[in-house]
């Protein structure tokens, strides 16, 4: 008789094999306390076995390396300790057992910002998930002023909605005008509490295309477009160079200003990068750049 694929032949010896086949198609999540603080807060529970943070990260990166082997895909997702007790809290549940922390990365840390496991080493996982962390807390933080914009009283246009395509504009124009190179582009945008910060490390070709995360991208025209419904005096600057020309990097920056971006002149471009943004005090050039005012990029036609 053919077999049906069941992996039943009456001896079950081809039911591990198939148990590991389908091991292979279930996700995995896996909620990482990527720093010191946050692993001296998990070691007042009893059940949590480590006492050393280089020795844990280095212990889930052999757990991360063993799913791997397995084929099994994995989203690895930041471990929050507050958030942790306060989930707990909600549920009901005690935080000294291993069966909470596992109910919590399924329910909050998986649902959070998570980047998939793609055999990078721990020092290196570390900072891209606290980056996408810090992106994800930003994309929400700007889509909520977004979305309290509300219509146009004139047009019944959805202000945020216009104001997140002047940002993709001006993120499109922007890599056309400085050129071919290696770009990183950084926008910053004082809010009410403090200020949103995005950025795209974006690669352009002789030949025009643009290669750039779509996750950056987002966070970044989400950004530029909270400036623009809160009117607010962001800026953003570029620091470019060209892997064939090695030694200077080229920095430019623009202000945002009335729903748009104006170049600032070469001064201006100095002035606000040697300038230590926390006291105020100038700070020496950085050896190797070249501080070069903003190009003029034409605004889109129209604004609501």
């Amino acid at each position: 008789m053919a077999e049906t694929g069941t992996g039943n032949t009456g001896d079950g010896r081809r039911r591990p094999a198939v148990r590991h086949a389908l091991r292979r198609e279930v996700p995995s999540t896996v909620a990482l306390l990527a720093d010191e603080e946050d692993f001296a807060a998990m070691r007042r529970y009893a059940t949590f076995a480590f006492d050393d943070h280089v020795t844990y990260l280095r212990e889930m990166e052999g757990l991360l390396q063993a799913l791997s082997s397995q084929g099994v895909h994995t989203a690895v997702a930041l471990f929050d300790p507050v958030e942790y007790a306060e989930f707990c809290a909600d549920t009901r549940l005690d935080p000294d057992l291993p069966d909470s922390r596992t109910r919590y990365t399924a329910d909050v840390a998986g649902a959070g910002a998570t980047i998939a496991y793609e055999g990078q080493p721990i020092d290196q996982l570390v900072p891209e998930l606290i980056g996408a962390v810090e992106r994800h807390a930003t994309l929400e933080h700007a889509t909520e002023l977004l979305a309290a914009t509300g219509d146009c009283a004139d047009c019944g246009r959805d202000l945020g909605h216009e104001a997140y395509g002047r940002g993709a504009r001006a993120l499109t124009r922007l890599l056309e005008a400085v050129g071919s190179g290696i770009h990183h582009v950084v926008c910053s945008v004082p809010v009410e509490g403090g200020s949103l910060i995005a950025a795209v490390h974006a690669e352009c070709g002789d030949d025009g295309l643009v290669h750039l995360l779509e996750s950056e991208a987002v966070a970044f025209c989400t950004v530029v477009a909270a400036g623009i419904v809160t009117e607010s005096r962001g800026g953003i600057v570029t620091r470019s160079s060209d892997p064939s020309e090695k030694g200077t990097d080229v920095v430019r920056g623009w202000a945002l200003r009335e729903g748009w971006l104006r170049p600032l002149t070469e001064a201006e471009v100095f002035s606000a990068y040697c300038t230590d943004a926390d006291t105020g005090e100038p700070v020496p050039p950085e050896p190797g750049v070249d501080y070069r005012p903003g190009i003029e990029l034409p605004p889109p036609e129209g604004r609501c």
